[in-house]
């Protein structure tokens, strides 16, 4: 297992944060669903623990507790103060070491209940639920890695069994698929102590290597799909793939969608939403991955009542524009000051702080390198961004979902 210590001596509190190399592109097929459906059974217990007591035993002496799940990692976390620093690595180890044996019949329907009824409320029965997992479709295909979502289907969920969830355990959660950041008031070596004490005897095997990513060209022929809901306004998702994350090319990427829809002083907001008045809102980000590509996104939400197709244009004119004419100097200012803010607001909290370093180097290698993305992202020029638009922003190589209102007419 791989532990980066982070000294800080502001207050006495320790981020626990542990991240797993295993996500939703981990899964096999009939597994869709497992990497996020073991983030619950994560505190279904253990050995020597019980079902929520994880929880119950850190929240009560003041702590916070929490687990998500994503595409490229599952991650752990919990804020402590220092007297409850033993306990919480003393509980990632038990579970870490002993939950495959005691996964019982009754946790996996427990638990794959919960989360069939998180899909249901977040994905399913939620206007534009199915936006996200449409468009891993339409931009990657159904058999690539990135092309289902981390909630998964019912089906594979309902599939899973205390047995299974046990082989999907041992293959992916173990000690050399692991990274462990402590941030807060520690002295490093005190705290390597007692990482080892805790976990260091949980023996380690290393998992299948996995198959390397083999990156995506750009999209071709506009792969689209029309969904027809009871949504609460026409709407349109455009969608390209990007280079992986923190590469230059994906960071000219991530700016050039920043500036054309991160906020109300972004380009389409105000073309689109302000002097046209075609759409109630429009927006664009780009969601770094590490597996070969990233996901480029933008979207348009009509007014009421109106279609949503003036309002897609306009947007795809303002991309091509960008990719034209390159961003002005004062947006390129604008969108690396965001940058640097959100970062270095992260960074402040002890939580988010262990997250990154866990991230970087879980997916990098290289924990340190949360120190140099400031500058990295600052070195990318306006000829950077305006080439990235027009390579990986081309109107012609996006994926696009169309959402029209289904709604039954009242006065028919």
């Amino acid at each position: 297992m791989r532990v980066v210590i982070s000294p800080d001596h502001s207050v006495p509190v320790v981020a626990v944060n542990i991240w797993y190399d295993v996500g939703s592109r981990d899964e096999l097929d009939g597994q869709r669903g497992w990497a996020h459906l073991f983030e619950h059974l994560m505190f279904s217990g253990s050995a020597h623990v019980d079902s929520g007591e994880h929880l119950h035993l850190l929240q009560s002496l003041g702590g916070s507790v929490n687990a998500t799940t994503w595409f490229d990692r599952t991650n752990y976390f919990e804020t402590v103060g220092l007297g409850a620093l033993d306990l919480a690595l003393w509980l990632e180890g038990d579970r870490l070491a002993t939950l495959a044996d005691h996964l019982a019949e009754a946790s996996v329907e427990t638990q794959r209940e919960v989360v069939k009824e998180e899909k249901r409320q977040r994905y399913d029965n939620v206007p534009y639920g199915q936006a996200m997992a449409e468009l891993a479709v339409l931009v990657f295909g159904a058999d690539h890695p990135y092309g289902h979502t981390t909630i998964g289907s019912m089906a594979d969920i309902d599939a899973a069994t205390a047995a299974s969830a046990a082989d999907f355990f041992r293959a992916h959660y173990r000690p050399g698929n692991a990274v462990i950041t402590l941030v807060g008031d520690v002295q490093p070596k005190d705290a390597l102590k007692r990482v080892d004490r805790a976990l260091g005897w949980i023996p380690t095997t290393s998992r299948p290597p996995r198959t390397p990513a083999t990156p995506l060209p750009p999209l071709t022929g506009i792969p689209r799909k029309t969904l027809t809901d009871p949504v609460p306004a026409a709407a349109s998702y455009l969608a390209w793939r990007l280079p992986p994350r923190d590469t230059p090319e994906f960071d000219a990427c991530d700016l050039a969608l920043s500036i054309l829809g991160a906020g109300q002083t972004a380009r389409l907001h105000q073309r689109i939403v302000r002097e046209l008045e075609l759409a109630a809102s429009a927006g664009a980000q780009a969601l770094g991955l590490i597996g070969g590509n990233s996901l480029g996104l933008a979207h348009v939400r009509a007014l009421p009542g109106q279609d949503a197709a003036e309002a897609t244009e306009a947007s795809l004119t303002e991309i091509a524009k960008l990719a034209d004419d390159g961003p002005t100097p004062a947006e390129l200012e604008r969108v690396k000051a965001q940058y640097a803010r959100e970062w270095l607001t992260e960074l402040a909290r002890f939580d988010s702080r262990a997250d990154a370093i866990s991230a970087y180097a879980t997916l990098h290698s290289d924990p340190e390198r949360i120190n140099r993305r400031l500058a990295e992202v600052e070195a990318v020029d306006a000829a950077q961004v305006q080439l990235a638009a027009a390579t990986y922003l081309a109107p012609d190589s996006r994926a696009q979902l169309d959402y029209t209102d289904g709604t039954p007419d009242a006065t028919a």
